[in-house]
Order: C-alpha cells, then structure tokens, then sequence
C-alpha cells in the first residue's frame, strides 16, 4: 500500500505557502515537482564531482561518466529499452525535430502522407507542417475529439503512409491512445510511428519492447527530473541509419581535414558537452518513479480524475473539454465556463494558493474548435489527493459567486 503522505514529504516545494494558503499544484501537465532526491543530486554534482564525461582519465571525470550513463540506463530501464538506444536531448519538442531532421526529411516524398491528430501538442503539429512544406507530403488529420477510433484511422492511412506521429496522452483531453491497435495495424507495412509520451511516461506504465514503436520522445521535467533535458527512444536499426542532427565534438570517433566518421550509438547525436548534471537527476527521477511503481501511480491520477470528473458533471456552466467517460484518460482536465474567461479563473485560484494552467495549451487550433480562445486545465500527480480537489471546487465555488 502507497503512503501518500509520505509522498508528499519528499516534495519541499508542497509545504510552501502561496498568496499566504498553502499550495496546490494541479499544474503537472506543464511541468512537475521534484523530489528532494533529485534536487540534491544535481548540487552532489557541481560541489563534489563537476567534470567533464567520456574523455577524461582523471577520477573526476571518470565518476562524473559512470553517474552520467547510469542516468541513461535508469531510463532504458524505466521503459525496457536498450540503453544505447536512449538518447539525450532538451526536451520532447528537440526529440521530434531530431526525427524530422534526421529521417523524415530523407525517407518521406511528395508521394506520402504523414497521419497526425488534431489534438497535437504544437511541437507535434508544426514539425510536420514543416515536414510537409520542405518534402511535399500531405498531412492527414484523424480527429479524435470525440476518442479514439481505430476504424476513422483506417479510413485516412493507405499505402502512402510513412508516418503516424500521435500522443500517448492529451495534455489537453486527457485522452489515453490505445497504442497497441495502431501498431497492429501498421504491422507488416513500411509505415512508422513515433510516440509523443511527454504526458504519459511520467504516469502511466510505458513499454517500449511491448509497444513495438518507432520512437517515443520524453521530457524529463514532467517526470519529476530537471528542465532543460529530454530523451529520444528509437529503434536501433533506425537509429543506426539516421545522419546526426548536431555535429561537433563527442559525436565523432574519427576526424580528417576532409572527413569525419560518427560514433556509436548513442552518442552519434549527442554533440559538444551534455547536460551532465541534469542527466544523473533524470535517471534519479526515474528510480523514484520505478520505486513508487508506474503502475500505482497510474491508478491514482485515474482515481482523482474520475473524482474531479463526477464533480464537474454536477455544475451547469462549466464544461469539460471531451467529458467522455467511456474513453480512458489520464489525469488532465480542461474547462471552460460559459461566462468567466480562464485567466479570471486561474488568476482568482491563484490568490487561494491552487496552481492550474490557462490559455490554448500549446494546442490551439483544437481549443479554437470549441469556439474559444482559452481554457482552464488541472493535471494530477502521485502528491495529490482527492482533498485537495475538494479544496479547488470549494474555490471554483468562490469564482462563481465573485463573478457573478
């Protein structure tokens, strides 16, 4: 059984007050909190053992190695895949334009199609409008407004298809794909798929052999782990036959005044000196994660989410976008009233110490389709609890009576 409360404790953030009440963070879609175990390991870095990795001999750099790469190998793990297949970028947005640089533009032609929702993050919208620009293609959307239909996706793929770059999970509906329907049906075909898991690695269970995807793209600031660091899964063969998408030093295992030959994998994409510090965090955060276990985390962002769900369902002005409750979602939850605009709700929230984000959510052509501008949203995470949702709805309460 998870002690949550004890949870909580290793947050230092959670006992901080705000506008004078205590905190409330539903905001773990845009990005999470972090354990102490992971904050202090970034400063166990820079005040015993800075150095730089790989090249050095010295003790220094040769600890500084050995954390670097079992911050990688805590990843792979996290999501049972080979570890030199695990690469280190900035964040997902970084991951998705490696892909697009280092294959897409090299295997997809004006004679293809590239499938995407229309409930994409915006890093997972314009690389391909980009994409479709620089090689021809066409890009297809499979509206999933509603959910998931495995039988509108049959009806847009063809033998043209080279890609489907989808969402694990909304960060605006909260709409968990079913993955696994859409590897089935890309089987035997030359079609590849690429897993935007920004909102569902950090929550729900993630395996990548399982899945049998493509690529799959993660930031390590909404799993707990630092800003500024994110991670590329690709399958090796593929990997294997993408050209770098940076060059300089590290990514190279040879150099001539004429010619160069890359490195191994993975480290043929991760030019100059990495985010060393941030990578030993990030495989922190993924053992706190493993520790807690994926799976009991999962089953209590799906506990508060249907909790806040069933108490949205009773209020008159407040519409949830895709309020499905035959559909799995994860816990993220979008709204709109019919009178008060987002920000006077987030900005009224904010003064009772609750965090929520507002705006388009970087998706804003699926919020305009509600015909509106912004949105409210809560997101959950494993610190919690179903009174803290009490405690927002007492407020969103306040909110109705003030602008009333």
């Amino acid at each position: 059984m998870i002690n949550f409360d004890n949870i909580r404790k290793d947050f230092p953030i959670l006992d901080s007050k705000v506008n004078g009440q205590n905190l409330i963070y539903f905001d773990n879609a845009a990005t999470s909190q972090k354990p102490k175990k992971v904050i202090d390991s970034i400063s166990d870095y820079y005040t015993n053992y800075n150095s730089n990795v790989h090249r050095g001999v010295h003790t220094l750099s040769m600890k500084a190695t050995d954390a670097y790469e079992e911050g990688r190998n805590k990843v792979a793990k996290l999501i049972n895949a080979p570890t030199d297949c695990i690469i280190w970028t900035r964040n997902t947005t970084e991951s998705l334009n490696l892909i697009a640089t280092s294959w897409a533009i090299n295997n997809i032609s004006e004679d293809n199609n590239i499938i995407i929702t229309n409930a994409e993050h915006h890093s997972n919208l314009v690389t391909w409008q980009q994409v479709s620009k620089k090689t021809g293609c066409e890009l297809r959307f499979l509206d999933i407004t509603d959910g998931f239909n495995i039988n509108e996706l049959k009806n847009i793929f063809d033998v043209n298809t080279s890609l489907i770059s989808i969402t694990h999970m909304s960060n605006v509906l909260g709409y968990v794909i079913p993955i696994e329907q859409i590897t089935e049906l890309i089987s035997g075909t030359n079609t590849k798929i690429i897993v935007d898991g920004a909102q569902s690695v950090p929550h729900m269970p993630v395996d990548v052999s399982d899945l049998d995807i493509d690529f799959l793209t993660f930031s390590a600031h909404k799993m707990m782990g630092p800003t500024g660091i994110g991670v590329l899964y690709g399958k090796k063969e593929l990997l294997l036959d993408m050209q770098p998408f940076l060059f300089g030093g590290d990514m190279i295992i040879e150099v001539s005044y004429d010619d160069a030959k890359w490195n191994q994998l993975p480290y043929k994409f991760e030019a100059g000196t990495p985010n060393i510090a941030d990578a030993i965090a990030t495989g922190v955060a993924a053992d706190y994660l493993s520790n807690i276990g994926m799976e009991n985390i999962w089953n209590h962002e799906l506990e508060l989410s249907k909790y806040a769900l069933n108490k949205f369902s009773s209020y008159d002005k407040f519409t949830v976008l895709g309020d499905n409750f035959s559909h799995l979602r994860g816990g993220v939850i979008s709204f709109i009233h019919d009178k008060i605009h987002p920000h006077d709700i987030g900005t009224f929230l904010d003064q009772k110490g609750i965090a929520i984000r507002t705006g388009h959510h970087c998706a804003m052509p699926l919020i305009r389709s509600y015909d509106t501008s912004a949105a409210a949203r809560i997101s959950f995470y494993i610190y919690n609890s179903i009174e803290e949702i009490d405690s927002f709805f007492e407020a969103l309460n306040e909110v109705e009576e003030y602008f009333s």
